[in-house]
């Protein structure tokens, strides 16, 4: 008795190119998932460092709002996948580390504080836009990314029209 462990239905070409396809994904979610650990730790940090009521609390939704977009893209990442990753992008680091400088030199007003904000969003929508340049995302996946990306232009959009508006009050 000869029985077919792949269904005919499935030729080793498709099984590839199913492979091949989560493994994109994956790449692509793990990308967005260091974004968003950046954002939360920027945000959290960012959170701590200023005295203004109004940030600490935007900061802090942000912050929670990218823990549950990295959560959610965790959820998405291949089952069979077991490290899926705590870490932040390099870029990141140096990010946080750049804001660093500029609070211990004195680039810690509210016009500062929000500009640095602004190239973190920047950066965070720059990310989405390239992980939807992927052809193979799966239709769950795009879904969420764009979604995920429409949220985080809101949330660029409300800094760079907070850093404009304490610009024109200075």
């Amino acid at each position: 008795m000869n029985e077919e462990i792949i269904p005919r239905s499935l030729s080793f070409k498709k099984l590839f190119d199913l492979k091949f396809k989560n493994m994109t994904n994956s790449e692509a979610l793990r990308d967005l998932i260091r974004i968003n650990n950046d954002r939360v730790t920027g945000y959290s940090k960012a959170a701590t460092q200023t005295d203004d009521q109004d940030l600490q609390s935007l900061f802090t939704q942000f912050a929670q709002q990218s823990r549950q977009f990295a959560n959610d893209l965790r959820r998405l990442v291949s089952s069979n996948e077991k490290d899926v990753t705590d870490e932040t992008t390099t870029a990141g680091k140096i990010y946080r580390a750049w804001m660093d400088v500029k609070a211990t030199f004195g680039g810690d007003d509210r016009k500062g504080v929000l500009a640095s904000c602004e190239f973190g969003e920047d950066a965070a929508q720059k990310a989405y836009k390239e992980a939807l340049k992927e052809d193979d995302l799966t239709i769950d996946v795009r879904a969420t990314i764009e979604s995920q990306k429409a949220i985080l232009r809101q949330a660029h959009d409300k800094v760079k029209m907070m850093r404009d508006t304490a610009a024109a009050h200075r």
